[in-house]
Protein backbone atom coordinates (compact mmCIF):
# COMPACT_ATOMS: atom_id res chain seq x y z
CA UNK A 1 0.00 0.00 0.00
CA UNK A 2 2.78 2.41 0.89
CA UNK A 3 4.50 1.74 -2.43
CA UNK A 4 1.27 2.51 -4.32
CA UNK A 5 0.90 5.78 -2.42
CA UNK A 6 4.51 6.64 -3.13
CA UNK A 7 4.11 6.01 -6.86
CA UNK A 8 0.83 7.95 -6.95
CA UNK A 9 2.50 10.86 -5.22
CA UNK A 10 5.34 10.80 -7.76
CA UNK A 11 2.83 10.86 -10.64
CA UNK A 12 0.86 13.73 -9.10
CA UNK A 13 4.02 15.76 -8.45
CA UNK A 14 5.15 15.13 -12.01
CA UNK A 15 1.84 16.36 -13.43
CA UNK A 16 1.91 19.41 -11.16
CA UNK A 17 5.48 20.17 -12.23
CA UNK A 18 4.55 20.04 -15.92
CA UNK A 19 1.49 22.24 -15.30
CA UNK A 20 3.60 24.82 -13.45
CA UNK A 21 6.15 24.84 -16.27
CA UNK A 22 3.47 25.37 -18.91
CA UNK A 23 1.83 28.06 -16.78
CA UNK A 24 5.14 29.89 -16.38
CA UNK A 25 5.67 29.68 -20.16
CA UNK A 26 2.27 31.21 -20.93
CA UNK A 27 2.61 33.91 -18.28
CA UNK A 28 5.97 34.99 -19.61
CA UNK A 29 4.69 34.83 -23.20
CA UNK A 30 1.78 37.07 -22.22
CA UNK A 31 3.54 39.63 -20.04
CA UNK A 32 7.26 39.32 -20.87
CA UNK A 33 9.05 41.96 -22.99
CA UNK A 34 8.86 41.29 -26.72
CA UNK A 35 12.52 42.18 -27.13
CA UNK A 36 13.67 40.15 -24.12
CA UNK A 37 16.14 41.39 -21.52
CA UNK A 38 19.72 41.80 -22.68
CA UNK A 39 22.83 41.74 -20.56
CA UNK A 40 24.70 43.58 -23.27
CA UNK A 41 25.39 42.90 -26.92
CA UNK A 42 23.71 39.70 -28.11
CA UNK A 43 23.55 38.08 -24.67
CA UNK A 44 20.02 37.65 -23.31
CA UNK A 45 19.20 37.35 -19.63
CA UNK A 46 15.58 36.58 -20.54
CA UNK A 47 14.35 35.40 -23.95
CA UNK A 48 12.11 37.37 -26.27
CA UNK A 49 8.41 36.92 -25.56
CA UNK A 50 6.89 37.80 -28.94
CA UNK A 51 4.46 35.45 -30.69
CA UNK A 52 7.13 34.28 -33.13
CA UNK A 53 9.56 33.15 -30.44
CA UNK A 54 7.17 31.98 -27.71
CA UNK A 55 3.73 30.98 -28.99
CA UNK A 56 1.17 30.15 -26.34
CA UNK A 57 0.60 26.51 -25.48
CA UNK A 58 -2.99 26.65 -26.70
CA UNK A 59 -1.74 27.86 -30.10
CA UNK A 60 0.58 24.85 -30.32
CA UNK A 61 -2.24 22.47 -29.36
CA UNK A 62 -4.60 24.09 -31.89
CA UNK A 63 -1.98 23.78 -34.63
CA UNK A 64 -1.73 20.03 -34.03
CA UNK A 65 -5.24 19.60 -35.39
CA UNK A 66 -4.61 21.59 -38.57
CA UNK A 67 -3.11 20.35 -41.88
CA UNK A 68 0.67 20.37 -42.22
CA UNK A 69 0.43 22.63 -45.29
CA UNK A 70 -2.05 23.95 -47.81
CA UNK A 71 -1.66 21.00 -50.18
CA UNK A 72 -5.05 19.25 -50.60
CA UNK A 73 -5.20 15.99 -48.64
CA UNK A 74 -2.23 16.88 -46.43
CA UNK A 75 -2.33 15.14 -43.03
CA UNK A 76 -2.76 17.16 -39.89
CA UNK A 77 0.30 18.03 -37.82
CA UNK A 78 -0.58 15.56 -35.08
CA UNK A 79 -0.69 12.65 -37.56
CA UNK A 80 2.66 13.72 -39.02
CA UNK A 81 4.21 13.95 -35.55
CA UNK A 82 2.89 10.51 -34.57
CA UNK A 83 4.29 8.94 -37.74
CA UNK A 84 7.68 10.61 -37.28
CA UNK A 85 7.77 9.65 -33.59
CA UNK A 86 7.00 6.02 -34.43
CA UNK A 87 9.78 5.99 -37.02
CA UNK A 88 12.30 7.46 -34.58
CA UNK A 89 11.18 5.18 -31.74
CA UNK A 90 11.66 2.07 -33.88
CA UNK A 91 15.24 3.06 -34.71
CA UNK A 92 15.98 4.03 -31.10
CA UNK A 93 14.62 0.67 -29.92
CA UNK A 94 17.00 -1.20 -32.25
CA UNK A 95 19.92 0.87 -31.05
CA UNK A 96 18.90 0.39 -27.41
CA UNK A 97 18.70 -3.40 -27.72
CA UNK A 98 22.06 -3.64 -29.49
CA UNK A 99 23.68 -1.22 -27.06
CA UNK A 100 22.38 -3.10 -24.01
CA UNK A 101 23.61 -6.44 -25.37
CA UNK A 102 27.05 -5.04 -26.19
CA UNK A 103 27.28 -3.33 -22.80
CA UNK A 104 26.32 -6.50 -20.93
CA UNK A 105 28.84 -8.61 -22.85
CA UNK A 106 31.61 -6.12 -22.14
CA UNK A 107 30.65 -5.98 -18.47
CA UNK A 108 30.69 -9.77 -18.20
CA UNK A 109 34.11 -10.00 -19.84
CA UNK A 110 35.55 -7.25 -17.65
CA UNK A 111 34.12 -8.76 -14.47
CA UNK A 112 35.50 -12.20 -15.37
CA UNK A 113 39.01 -11.11 -16.32
CA UNK A 114 40.74 -8.33 -14.44
CA UNK A 115 43.16 -7.76 -17.31
CA UNK A 116 40.18 -7.22 -19.64
CA UNK A 117 38.86 -4.51 -17.33
CA UNK A 118 42.23 -2.77 -17.30
CA UNK A 119 42.47 -2.99 -21.08
CA UNK A 120 38.89 -2.15 -22.09
CA UNK A 121 37.47 0.26 -19.51
CA UNK A 122 39.68 3.26 -20.43
CA UNK A 123 38.73 2.84 -24.10
CA UNK A 124 35.05 2.53 -23.23
CA UNK A 125 35.23 5.81 -21.34
CA UNK A 126 37.30 7.44 -24.10
CA UNK A 127 34.77 6.39 -26.74
CA UNK A 128 32.20 8.79 -25.33
CA UNK A 129 34.41 11.81 -25.99
CA UNK A 130 33.98 11.53 -29.77
CA UNK A 131 31.58 14.27 -31.02
CA UNK A 132 28.37 12.72 -32.31
CA UNK A 133 28.08 15.20 -35.16
CA UNK A 134 31.49 14.09 -36.44
CA UNK A 135 30.79 10.39 -35.90
CA UNK A 136 27.54 10.16 -37.88
CA UNK A 137 29.04 10.81 -41.36
CA UNK A 138 31.85 8.35 -40.65
CA UNK A 139 29.40 5.58 -39.71
CA UNK A 140 27.36 6.25 -42.85
CA UNK A 141 30.45 6.17 -45.07
CA UNK A 142 31.68 2.90 -43.57
CA UNK A 143 28.20 1.44 -43.70
CA UNK A 144 27.79 2.25 -47.38
CA UNK A 145 30.58 -0.24 -48.09
CA UNK A 146 28.74 -3.09 -46.33
CA UNK A 147 26.48 -5.52 -48.15
CA UNK A 148 24.89 -8.47 -46.33
CA UNK A 149 23.01 -11.15 -48.29
CA UNK A 150 22.57 -8.75 -51.18
CA UNK A 151 21.13 -6.01 -48.93
CA UNK A 152 22.82 -2.63 -48.93
CA UNK A 153 23.46 -0.75 -45.72
CA UNK A 154 20.87 2.00 -45.20
CA UNK A 155 20.92 5.32 -43.39
CA UNK A 156 18.47 4.15 -40.74
CA UNK A 157 20.89 1.35 -39.86
CA UNK A 158 23.65 3.94 -39.44
CA UNK A 159 21.39 5.89 -37.09
CA UNK A 160 20.67 2.72 -35.09
CA UNK A 161 24.41 2.07 -34.76
CA UNK A 162 24.94 5.57 -33.40
CA UNK A 163 22.09 5.07 -30.92
CA UNK A 164 23.69 1.79 -29.81
CA UNK A 165 27.04 3.56 -29.52
CA UNK A 166 25.59 5.95 -26.96
CA UNK A 167 23.47 3.34 -25.19
CA UNK A 168 26.18 0.75 -24.51
CA UNK A 169 28.32 2.98 -22.28
CA UNK A 170 26.06 3.38 -19.21
CA UNK A 171 25.11 -0.30 -19.40
CA UNK A 172 28.73 -1.45 -19.55
CA UNK A 173 29.77 0.72 -16.60
CA UNK A 174 26.64 0.13 -14.51
CA UNK A 175 26.56 -3.63 -15.09
CA UNK A 176 30.27 -3.92 -14.31
CA UNK A 177 29.80 -2.17 -11.00
CA UNK A 178 26.78 -4.34 -10.24
CA UNK A 179 28.57 -7.58 -11.08
CA UNK A 180 31.30 -6.59 -8.63
CA UNK A 181 28.79 -5.53 -5.95
CA UNK A 182 28.21 -8.81 -4.03
CA UNK A 183 29.59 -8.88 -0.51
CA UNK A 184 32.96 -10.53 -0.20
CA UNK A 185 31.56 -12.97 2.35
CA UNK A 186 28.99 -14.23 -0.15
CA UNK A 187 31.64 -14.64 -2.85
CA UNK A 188 33.90 -16.52 -0.44
CA UNK A 189 30.99 -18.77 0.57
CA UNK A 190 30.35 -19.69 -3.06
CA UNK A 191 34.04 -20.46 -3.49
CA UNK A 192 34.07 -22.57 -0.33
CA UNK A 193 31.26 -24.72 -1.71
CA UNK A 194 33.04 -25.07 -5.04
CA UNK A 195 30.43 -23.17 -7.04
CA UNK A 196 31.72 -22.41 -10.54
CA UNK A 197 31.91 -18.94 -12.03
CA UNK A 198 28.92 -19.36 -14.34
CA UNK A 199 26.65 -20.67 -11.60
CA UNK A 200 27.85 -17.94 -9.28
CA UNK A 201 27.09 -15.43 -12.02
CA UNK A 202 23.48 -16.62 -12.34
CA UNK A 203 22.82 -17.12 -8.63
CA UNK A 204 24.74 -14.22 -7.10
CA UNK A 205 26.27 -11.64 -9.39
CA UNK A 206 23.41 -11.01 -11.82
CA UNK A 207 20.76 -10.60 -9.10
CA UNK A 208 23.12 -8.30 -7.18
CA UNK A 209 23.67 -6.17 -10.29
CA UNK A 210 19.98 -5.31 -10.80
CA UNK A 211 19.91 -2.21 -8.54
CA UNK A 212 22.87 -0.85 -10.53
CA UNK A 213 21.62 -2.00 -13.91
CA UNK A 214 18.20 -0.33 -13.85
CA UNK A 215 19.55 3.25 -13.56
CA UNK A 216 22.01 2.36 -16.34
CA UNK A 217 19.12 1.19 -18.53
CA UNK A 218 17.32 4.49 -17.97
CA UNK A 219 20.40 6.39 -19.10
CA UNK A 220 20.82 4.04 -22.05
CA UNK A 221 17.21 4.56 -23.16
CA UNK A 222 17.55 8.34 -22.97
CA UNK A 223 20.89 8.21 -24.78
CA UNK A 224 19.45 6.02 -27.54
CA UNK A 225 16.61 8.49 -28.15
CA UNK A 226 18.91 11.51 -28.14
CA UNK A 227 21.44 9.77 -30.36
CA UNK A 228 18.74 8.77 -32.84
CA UNK A 229 17.33 12.29 -33.17
CA UNK A 230 20.76 13.93 -33.45
CA UNK A 231 21.91 11.34 -36.00
CA UNK A 232 18.75 11.88 -38.05
CA UNK A 233 19.58 15.58 -38.15
CA UNK A 234 23.22 14.93 -39.06
CA UNK A 235 22.42 12.44 -41.82
CA UNK A 236 19.26 14.13 -43.04
CA UNK A 237 17.30 10.89 -42.66
CA UNK A 238 13.72 11.42 -43.78
CA UNK A 239 10.75 10.18 -41.81
CA UNK A 240 11.85 10.84 -38.25
CA UNK A 241 11.64 13.55 -35.64
CA UNK A 242 15.13 14.80 -36.46
CA UNK A 243 14.25 15.62 -40.08
CA UNK A 244 10.94 17.09 -38.93
CA UNK A 245 12.87 19.55 -36.75
CA UNK A 246 14.71 20.76 -39.85
CA UNK A 247 11.62 20.91 -42.06
CA UNK A 248 9.40 22.69 -39.54
CA UNK A 249 12.08 25.15 -38.45
CA UNK A 250 12.07 26.66 -41.95
CA UNK A 251 8.54 27.92 -41.24
CA UNK A 252 9.26 29.11 -37.70
CA UNK A 253 8.76 32.77 -38.58
CA UNK A 254 5.48 32.41 -40.46
CA UNK A 255 4.12 29.46 -38.46
CA UNK A 256 5.83 29.40 -35.03
CA UNK A 257 3.35 27.04 -33.37
CA UNK A 258 4.07 24.37 -35.97
CA UNK A 259 7.80 24.44 -35.23
CA UNK A 260 7.12 23.29 -31.65
CA UNK A 261 5.29 20.15 -32.76
CA UNK A 262 8.47 18.03 -33.20
CA UNK A 263 9.45 18.92 -29.63
CA UNK A 264 6.26 17.29 -28.41
CA UNK A 265 7.08 14.24 -30.53
CA UNK A 266 10.57 13.99 -29.06
CA UNK A 267 9.11 14.22 -25.54
CA UNK A 268 6.63 11.45 -26.37
CA UNK A 269 9.41 9.18 -27.65
CA UNK A 270 11.39 9.79 -24.48
CA UNK A 271 8.39 9.01 -22.29
CA UNK A 272 7.74 5.74 -24.13
CA UNK A 273 11.40 4.76 -23.71
CA UNK A 274 11.21 5.55 -19.99
CA UNK A 275 7.99 3.53 -19.67
CA UNK A 276 9.64 0.49 -21.28
CA UNK A 277 12.50 0.63 -18.78
CA UNK A 278 9.90 1.00 -16.04
CA UNK A 279 8.25 -2.25 -17.19
CA UNK A 280 11.64 -3.96 -17.14
CA UNK A 281 12.01 -2.73 -13.57
CA UNK A 282 8.68 -4.29 -12.65
CA UNK A 283 9.79 -7.62 -14.09
CA UNK A 284 12.98 -7.44 -12.06
CA UNK A 285 11.19 -6.28 -8.93
CA UNK A 286 12.15 -9.37 -6.85
CA UNK A 287 15.80 -8.35 -7.25
CA UNK A 288 15.28 -4.67 -6.38
CA UNK A 289 15.77 -4.26 -2.64
CA UNK A 290 17.12 -0.77 -3.29
CA UNK A 291 18.58 0.92 -6.34
CA UNK A 292 22.12 2.20 -6.04
CA UNK A 293 22.45 5.96 -5.82
CA UNK A 294 26.19 6.23 -5.33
Amino acid sequence: MSEILSRSRAVVLGVVGVALLLGAWDLYAAFGPDEGVRAGGETYLLPRADDTTMPHTWDVVRRLGEPVNAVPGAPDVLRAVVDASTFTLAIAARGFVVGVLVGLVLALVMSRFRIAESALLPWIVLSQTVPLIALAPVVRRWGSQIEIAGQQWTNDQSVAVIAAYLAFFPVAVGALRGLKAPDRTHVDLFHAYGVGWWRGLLALRLPSSVPYLLPALRLAAASAVIGTIVAEVSLGLKGGIGRMFIDYTTTATSDPAKSFAPILGAIAVGLVAAAVVGLIGLLLRPYRPAEATR
